[in-house]
């Protein structure tokens, strides 16, 4: 457990119906595997579809549930009518991602009023075993909500 205090009582309905609404996630086969103030697991089956040339998981894809992680743990922090929006994000790619599904994890390093600093760390699970292989450091903003 994080020890943030959501500004949202309703987080966790607002924050995954934040979620829901991201085709990119579907398409991707990512889903909410736990989520707490301040922090959030998305879990993802190996798809053959999102692989680069030797086999190991996409580069792009291993960086967008980080990303997409980053922001879900940010936002479990956000008031009532907000919105989030990635500003920035750093990358670090250390292994082959290889495994029979993959687990990418964000949590709330520093929130703020309308910044908010993230750590994502993405692994791969083979035979129930979590190898690191990717880790991100992100700076999110809160918006307005805006419909559409």
């Amino acid at each position: 457990m994080s020890g943030f205090e959501p500004r949202n009582p309703d987080y966790r309905a607002v924050a995954t119906e934040t979620f829901e609404r991201q085709r990119a996630m579907r398409t991707l086969g990512i889903s909410i595997a736990r989520i707490e103030p301040g922090e959030v697991d998305l879990a993802m089956p190996y798809a053959p579809e999102f692989t680069q040339q030797n086999g190991f998981m996409h580069a792009g894809i291993i960086t967008a549930g980080l990303d997409n992680a980053c922001g879900i743990a940010a936002f479990t922090l956000m008031p009532e009518g907000s919105d989030i929006l990635t500003v920035e994000f750093k990358t670090n790619l250390l292994a082959p991602a290889r495994g029979e599904r993959f687990l990418f994890r964000g949590v709330v390093v520093k929130p703020g009023r309308t910044l908010t600093v993230c750590d994502g760390r993405a692994y791969a699970v083979q035979d129930g075993v979590e190898t690191l292989v990717a880790t991100m450091t992100g700076t999110l903003m809160a918006l307005p909500r805006r419909e559409g």
